[in-house]
């Protein structure tokens, strides 16, 4: 009996699932995460990008954009941790975590629900700085992707222009952004506008992102153009 596509196609995307699931039940870094008490495996990106590169400072003022579920929030406030030893002491600097998406809450962070375009959540954001400027920001945002070239490196870019946009309006001068991207017909354009807009500015493709993965992630540090 011949099986129809609608069959074909169900069974062929019953058995991806079942293989990612597979695989995600199996990654290190996932049981890491696990263990560690983290939310999810992206973590340990941005902790080795961070052990490479230095980020997370005492004293920092941090934004995490598209927080949800909140890994990176929790790292950088494990970081700024005032005294490792009393979990109640509070941290060393600010961290705001921005996403539309819900985040359950993390000690010694300060979420906010909404879109970092929108003005109400901006509104917040100011409320939360309080005049500051930002030391660093960082983004593990990742357009839903539709498979079609075209539009999803339409989408990346858009993405990343976002994040350089406000880099541009909140960060110190010697602040820093890192950013998700992927590798496809917009990337290399998307260097050149963090080039255009950072002195320094460096790809780095962490060991936790999986190996079947085109993301990789752009850090560019020291504004040519801060904003008084």
């Amino acid at each position: 009996m011949a099986v129809t596509r609608t069959k074909y196609n169900f069974y062929v995307k019953k058995k991806f699932h079942q293989s990612w699931l597979h695989n995600h039940i199996n990654d290190p870094y996932v049981k890491l995460a696990q263990r560690e008490g983290y939310r999810a495996r992206a973590v340990y990106k941005l902790k080795e990008i961070d052990t490479q590169d230095h980020l997370i400072q005492p004293g920092q003022v941090i934004v995490d954009l598209g927080a949800a579920p909140g890994s990176w929030s929790q790292y950088a406030r494990n970081k700024l941790v005032a005294n490792p030893y009393h979990a109640s002491s509070g941290i060393n600097g600010t961290i705001i975590a921005m996403d539309i998406l819900p985040i359950e809450p993390i000690s010694n962070v300060q979420v906010i629900q909404g879109d970092f375009r929108n003005d109400i959540a901006l509104a917040q954001l100011e409320k939360a700085i309080n005049g500051r400027k930002i030391d660093l920001v960082i983004s593990d945002i990742a357009p839903n992707l539709s498979g079609i070239a075209v539009a999803d490196a339409a989408r990346i870019e858009h993405v990343c222009d976002l994040a350089l946009k406000f880099a541009q309006d909140y960060l110190v001068p010697n602040g820093a952004l890192l950013v998700k991207c992927f590798h496809g017909s917009k990337y290399s354009q998307i260097v050149e506008r963090f080039k255009h807009q950072f002195k320094t500015v460096v790809p780095r493709k962490p060991k936790a992102s999986r190996d079947k993965s085109s993301e990789i992630f752009i850090l560019g540090r020291v504004l040519k153009y801060p904003r008084a």
